[in-house]
């Protein structure tokens, strides 16, 4: 737990990322100004944070151009497999992934920190449809066309497609790492890019002794860019993002990047998975892209979301009932009900689509998001759905 009794208090310290993970081993310290690789990058703002990395908005000195810096935490530069990932995929060729410029090294106060230079992107899926969702005055138009839902939905299944078929799963397919491409901001001034993204705003982390800094901790805390005034969805790509849970086929990880709600059958039912996690997942997102929520709500409680699961595309396999069954009664919950017609999807599609060319998204999702990791379709075979 963050240990935040000790700084003078300010809004930025309690919503952005953790304090407690600037020690070593943790997070760099980054002020804007800083520079990089003997100064080609310099960081204007901060685009983001994770639990094991920080993204901030740079100017490559050399090319100028703005980019994309992810600085990752000390203690997995040796352990990471993004960038070797990323290399594979670059050879392969996969396309609508984010494109890596430049790698290097960065020794720091914490330890030494993988730094991976990328095209800039703009705002990530989730954070656009959470901008539809919170409109106060939401107009009956005011989304994403559907011409724009089904290039996205294209674009994910080619990525994934070739990401398969080069070996590789993402392992934590989300509308958080699905971002849009920024082609008309590369090169703008800093005045006009803040005018899309906000300006930075920042505040000095200062103790309540006021006693000196630590030297792993920032001088500067740096609110992360809102991307207030981006509208160009409609026009750019997406590209998948953060490469840092994909794993080889065959080579399958012990753990699972699972949100609430996002949680996968098969982990839930037998422990195991493989990279057939990315199709329901995708089918995840292509539901979110049309109505603008996930599927399942968690409240916390993983089987709250089995119950959601069944018959919303199917019946619960047969091998899985004894299971579900013991899981329902130790509970004390009824979650098993019958169920007869069509399934949940099917209705949701039926009242909820208004456009025609969107209602054949219906059968990719359900191929998609079979219980059943083997009975599910490719993502080739969704795409040749889609484009059929």
């Amino acid at each position: 737990m963050d240990d935040l009794d000790q700084f003078v208090e300010s809004n930025l310290l309690y919503t952005q990322e953790r304090m407690s993970r600037y020690r070593p081993g943790g997070y760099h310290p980054v002020t804007l100004g800083d520079t990089f690789k003997s100064g080609r990058y310099k960081v204007y703002h901060k685009l983001g944070h994770g639990g094991f990395s920080t993204a901030w908005l740079a100017i490559d000195q050399s090319l100028k151009r703005w980019v994309s810096l992810k600085i990752a935490i000390a203690t997995s530069t040796e352990s990471s497999r993004e960038l070797a990932v990323l290399k594979r995929l670059k050879d392969a060729r996969v396309g609508h992934v984010v494109e890596l410029l430049d790698s290097f090294v960065h020794q720091g106060p914490n330890g030494r920190h993988a730094c991976l230079v990328f095209d800039l992107l703009g705002p990530t899926l989730d954070h656009v449809i959470s901008d539809y969702r919170d409109d106060e005055d939401p107009d009956e138009e005011d989304y994403l066309k559907p011409a724009t839902i089904l290039k996205i939905t294209g674009q994910l299944l080619q990525a994934l497609a070739a990401m398969h078929g080069a070996g590789y799963a993402h392992r934590d397919i989300s509308g958080a790492n699905l971002a849009f491409t920024a082609h008309k901001l590369r090169k703008l001034s800093a005045k006009k890019m803040f005018d899309v993204i906000g300006a930075p705003v920042t505040e000095q982390l200062v103790r309540c002794d006021r006693k000196p800094l630590h030297p792993s901790m920032p001088r500067q805390l740096v609110q992360k860019s809102g991307w207030d005034m981006w509208v160009d969805e409609d026009k750019e790509d997406v590209r998948l993002i953060d490469f840092g849970e994909a794993f080889a086929h065959g080579a399958e990880p012990h753990q699972l990047a699972e949100p609430p709600g996002l949680e996968v059958p098969e982990k839930i039912f037998t422990g195991r998975f493989d990279y057939r996690v990315d199709l329901w997942r995708a089918g995840c997102l292509i539901y979110t892209l049309v109505f603008g929520t996930r599927p399942f709500q968690s409240l916390g409680d993983v089987d709250i979301v089995v119950a959601q699961m069944i018959h919303f595309v199917e019946d619960l396999p047969v091998a899985w009932r004894r299971q579900w069954e013991a899981r329902r009664q130790s509970a004390g919950k009824d979650l098993l009900r019958q169920w007869k017609g069509p399934s949940k999807l099917e209705v949701k599609f039926r009242t909820g689509v208004k456009d025609p060319s969107l209602r054949r998204l219906l059968p990719i999702i359900q191929g998609l998001m079979r219980f059943q990791p083997e009975t599910r379709i490719s993502a080739e075979q969704a795409l040749g759905m889609l484009n059929s």
